[in-house]
């Protein structure tokens, strides 16, 4: 099939479809692999992905010459609205399933790691294993969750498409919940599962794994409650959703929306919990914010942490005046020539 003319058959683009899904759904119609139905358009050598992120008018043109398509609905199957950096992001293929979606349709927004549900079809995406976030959090506590996670999710849209974000940018606030604020440790009780002491010892190389405490499970406790415990480490600043599985972009969105919501409040939340170490790696994180946040967070994390002092000084004398009391009634009572 040579490059000219209009094709005889062509699919129109379903709703959100991205142009490599369209393009992959026309290939095999022409019996082509995609590559081939890409020079069969007249762009020869071209790659759909690259084209799928930023095609200029003249190779749009080309496509709706050949195709019989409007320009605007061959640019609609584009990320042309996002901006260079936000293109890490973007899956080559869906991050995650919608049930009612054919398999081999591809929308836009399952593409980007900080949308949770079909833009169509308006139902939670599932995992891999078919696991949907209501069933991970439970169905109530997703609903709560779900709000921080919508407001993180329009704060990502605004730096992905270059639009203002106001004080705190999307990579800055990634930056803090990525951040170590403990040492490295193996599971606590509270994350070890009920095992018999013969499971024990066979895993013990798993009970005794140190594992990497970010602040992200005290931004969101939630996620530290839910998440299995090896899977809960992130990886560091953007990397961390670009790469993140579903229930690992989810909690980070959530986390973004809360930051933005109140920064100074969960700026001093991490740094209380945190230790000598990991309260220089928050400073580091939050060292690009603007400096009137920077100097709130420091005046409230002085007196946060003379409150706490305060407090533990207050338990530690009430221990000390406990002790320090006569029992006025003993645990069992001596009888008459009884021992």
């Amino acid at each position: 099939m040579t490059a000219h003319g209009r094709l005889p058959v062509v699919y129109f683009p379903e709703a959100d479809e991205r142009l490599s899904s369209w393009a992959a759904r026309m290939a095999p119609f022409y019996a082509m692999t995609v590559s081939e139905f890409v020079a069969a358009l007249g762009l020869k050598g071209h790659d759909v992905f690259d084209l799928e992120w930023r095609l200029s008018e003249g190779q749009g043109a080309l496509i709706a010459a050949r195709t019989g398509l409007s320009p605007e609905a061959v640019q609609a199957m584009t990320f042309r609205e996002l901006g260079a950096a936000a293109r890490m992001m973007i899956a080559r293929k869906s991050r995650s399933a919608c049930p009612h979606c054919p398999e081999d349709l591809h929308r836009k927004a399952a593409a980007q790691p900080w949308r949770f549900r079909c833009k169509v079809h308006g139902v939670e995406f599932r995992d891999a294993t078919g696991e949907t976030l209501s069933d991970r959090f439970g169905a109530d506590c997703f609903k709560k969750l779900e709000g921080h996670a919508e407001a993180g999710a329009a704060h990502l849209d605004a730096w992905a498409c270059g639009a203002g974000q106001g004080d705190l940018k999307a990579p800055e606030v990634l930056q803090v919940l990525t951040a170590r604020h403990r040492r490295a440790s193996p599971p606590n009780v509270d994350e070890q599962p009920r095992m018999s002491l013969k499971d024990r010892r066979d895993y013990q190389d798993f009970l005794t794994t140190p594992i990497l405490r970010q602040a992200l499970t005290v931004v969101v406790p939630e996620y530290d409650q839910a998440a299995p415990v090896l899977a809960k480490p992130v990886r560091p600043g953007l990397h961390a959703l670009a790469q993140g599985s579903l229930l690992q972009c989810f909690a980070l969105t959530v986390g973004i929306g809360r930051i933005i919501e109140d920064p100074v409040k969960w700026a001093i939340s991490v740094m209380l919990v945190s230790d000598a170490e990991g309260q220089g790696r928050v400073r580091q994180a939050i060292s690009p914010w603007p400096l009137s946040l920077k100097r709130r967070i420091s005046a409230r994390f002085w007196r946060a942490e003379r409150d706490e002092r305060a407090r533990q000084s207050a338990e530690k004398a009430a221990r000390q005046r406990q002790s320090h009391k006569y029992r006025l009634i003993q645990s069992h009572k001596y009888r008459y020539r009884i021992s």
